[in-house]
């Protein structure tokens, strides 16, 4: 079984930054891609940012320039520097994963999410 468990949310200012973590573990073989969505109240989920294997990153527009994806792979952690955050960026922030586990199944994974509260 894998597992996603994302940390660093909590309540910050306009103008401050946060730093999320995603720590994937169980029977991973490969990871193709890992990335972050977020979900405000009453509306969907949506993309915030991804990376690729290959360290291909791809940024919603809203974020771009203000939010840094990276990855570790050596411990399977995924991470989120968000700097310059506004109020809209309010959020509860999901880590996904998906990828191929020890006996060959496709992975979809997501983590439990981590709210992320920017105060004007």
């Amino acid at each position: 079984q894998v597992q996603l468990v994302e940390s660093g949310g909590g309540l910050v200012q306009a103008g401050g930054s946060v730093r999320l973590s995603c720590a994937a573990s169980g029977s991973i073989f490969s990871i193709n891609r890992m990335g972050w969505y977020r979900q405000a109240p009453g509306n969907q989920r949506e993309l915030v940012a991804t990376v690729t294997r290959s360290s291909s990153t791809t940024y919603a527009d809203s974020v771009k320039g203000r939010f840094t994806i990276s990855r570790d792979n050596a411990k399977n952690t995924l991470y989120l520097q968000m700097n310059s955050l506004k109020p809209e960026d309010t959020a509860v922030y999901y880590c996904n994963l998906n990828g191929y586990d020890t006996v060959g199944r496709y992975l979809q994974v997501w983590g439990q999410g981590t709210l992320v509260t920017v105060s004007s």
